[in-house]
């Protein structure tokens, strides 16, 4: 396992420390989680460019377009 030091603001340590705090979770927990929510994106979209470069790319992204506007 590899060890990272993240430079971020107090405000938003103080932040971080809450929401980790009202899930339950170490801070460390919930960067992990954020890392392997946004890992898990990237790779849906480098999948979805791929099958876009193979066959219909309008279909394609805007399939991806669809997908990453239901989440916000």
């Amino acid at each position: 396992m590899t060890s990272m030091t993240l430079r971020i603001s107090d405000e938003k340590h103080g932040r971080l420390k809450a929401l980790a705090a009202a899930r339950g979770v170490s801070i460390n927990k919930l960067m992990d989680e954020a890392a392997t929510v946004m890992l898990v994106e990237f790779d849906a979209e480098t999948r979805f460019k791929m099958r876009a470069a193979r066959g219909n790319k309008k279909q394609a992204l805007a399939l991806l377009d669809k997908a990453l506007s239901a989440k916000k």
